[in-house]
């Protein structure tokens, strides 16, 4: 059932945040508005303790929309949709700062990225050893929601 309950909210976010920019270019077809040419970026992250996406229940889920502009309720989506352009949208390329000093605690955080980037479906999970090395990962503050 948690797994259902999961997918059903990650699934709603998703569509929120794909489908909510993209009106704007309907209305922009029809005469409605100004017209949008750009490949869309919308994305739903959630966070939860465990060590697999299944398994997790999540406990946060932000939206981060990076195209035409840094919206969602991502706490730093300007800073967050700059650094994934500056990564060309490849997660596994944010890697961890040196300036920052976690413990060793094993509560493992699992995070998924579901959504569009730049117009092509992605859909990612990364696990953590905890909270504080999630945080570490990446400058302008992806992981930090």
């Amino acid at each position: 059932m948690r797994n259902t309950a999961r997918w059903a909210a990650t699934l709603g976010l998703t569509a929120t945040a794909v489908c909510g920019p993209l009106t704007g270019s309907a209305l922009a077809a029809h005469g409605a508005g100004p017209a949008v040419l750009y490949a869309p970026s919308a994305l739903v992250l959630t966070m939860g303790h465990g060590d697999d996406a299944a398994l997790a229940t999540p406990e946060r889920a932000v939206t981060l929309t990076c195209a035409p502009t840094s919206s969602g309720t991502h706490p730093a989506a300007a800073e967050a949709c700059a650094e994934l352009r500056g990564v060309g949208g490849d997660f596994d390329a944010l890697t961890a700062r040196d300036d920052v000093l976690c413990n060793k605690l094993y509560r493992p955080v699992v995070v998924t990225i579901d959504g569009v980037w730049q117009g092509r479906r992605v859909s990612y999970e990364r696990v953590f050893s905890n909270e504080c090395v999630k945080d570490s990962y990446g400058y302008g503050g992806v992981f930090t929601f």
